[in-house]
């Protein structure tokens, strides 16, 4: 009963400061992201409240949770015509991007760092992937204006680039695993076509039932963005029980939903909002207690040649060919960099 207890007011305690601190970014301009990691840190094990955290099962599947609804309120609150108007520039920043800046960083720890390769790109794998979702929403409530087409690109961009950076982080996690990679690149290039392709299938699946559901069946208006919620879970987990980007059909499912009229369409929306902000806030505390920052002090001259090859060299590189072909004025393209970086 007593640790029930304590759970339930550190629970409320981490919560409240997280809150607190981002108020606190939001008028310092500091990334609303590191204020909601530095509570975490700081009642983690180095720090004042000294919470001995570790369990990386537990991190993930929560992660994994809070990442799916983050996904599906995303499709909630993108307009139908803003994807169609950003979906070649998104797309490629979400395939190719994605991958040139797996590849570069990767390489850059295998020529400098002397790293072997295949944990080399694994690990640029895992840090390709972009949080522009987020940032742009600090951008927003700061009040900066966009021009449509780029707002468009950052907001689907954010939405669908988790699984080619899960899927490139599995790729290198099979290889590392397999004691034969004779046909490991063919069962590769096979579960990334089945992980697009039922991701897609079922976020569409899924997205139409629950447009039928809200069509035809009558609801207290309390539980309507329960019933979405569930819905979004529904199709997350599903799909990744038959082998596919359960990331992908959350955000499809969520797009689907959102461009549709039905009854409460705007107190789920404003629900989606709320509970998306907490999973947030849950999934960046739970990072930051993870974090023991006495065991990273030997690790910080490689970390800062990594993050210099990111930041200077995989992400420009990776958004100038990648927006190419596409018509972004080359300050537009250096915004873009500086907000991946």
């Amino acid at each position: 009963m007593e640790f029930t207890n304590q759970f339930i007011f550190f629970s409320g305690l981490l919560l409240c400061l997280s809150i607190l601190a981002g108020i606190v970014s939001n008028r310092t301009g500091a990334p609303l992201i590191l204020a909601f990691l530095g509570v975490g840190v700081l009642f983690g094990q180095d720090g004042p409240g000294g919470i001995v955290f570790n369990d990386m099962q537990l991190s993930y599947s929560v992660c994994s949770f809070a990442l799916a609804i983050i996904l599906f309120d995303g499709g909630i609150h993108t307009p139908l015509q803003h994807f169609r108007a950003a979906a070649r520039p998104a797309f490629s920043l979400a395939t190719v991007g994605v991958l040139l800046t797996a590849g570069i960083t990767g390489a850059g720890m295998w020529y400098f760092l002397h790293v072997e390769w295949l944990y080399a790109f694994l690990f640029g794998s895992i840090v390709a992937s972009t949080d522009a979702a987020a940032v742009f929403l600090l951008l927003r409530q700061r009040g900066v204006q966009l021009a449509p087409k780029l707002s468009h690109t950052l907001e689907v961009e954010s939405g669908i680039n988790d699984p080619m950076a899960i899927f490139l982080t599995l790729t290198f996690v099979e290889l590392l695993l397999a004691q034969n990679t004779g046909n490991t690149w063919l069962h590769i290039a096979g579960d990334f076509l089945r992980q697009i392709g039922v991701g897609a299938a079922l976020g569409f699946a899924g997205g139409r039932l629950l447009i039928w559901f809200f069509d035809h069946i009558k609801l207290d208006s309390g539980l309507y963005p329960i019933f979405a919620l569930a819905g979004g879970l529904l199709v997350f987990g599903a799909t990744n029980l038959l082998g596919g980007s359960g990331f992908l059909a959350a955000y499809i499912t969520g797009l689907l939903l959102g461009n549709h009229e039905y009854k409460a369409k705007q107190v789920v929306q404003q629900f989606m909002d709320g509970i998306a902000w907490l999973s947030q806030l849950g999934m960046l505390l739970l990072l930051g207690l993870l974090v023991t920052p006495s065991e990273l002090i030997g690790d910080i001259p490689k970390s800062v040649v990594i993050a210099g090859m990111l930041i200077f060299v995989a992400r420009p590189i990776a958004v100038f060919i990648s927006l190419a072909f596409e018509r972004f004025s080359w300050k537009e393209k250096l915004f873009i960099w500086g907000l991946y970086t």
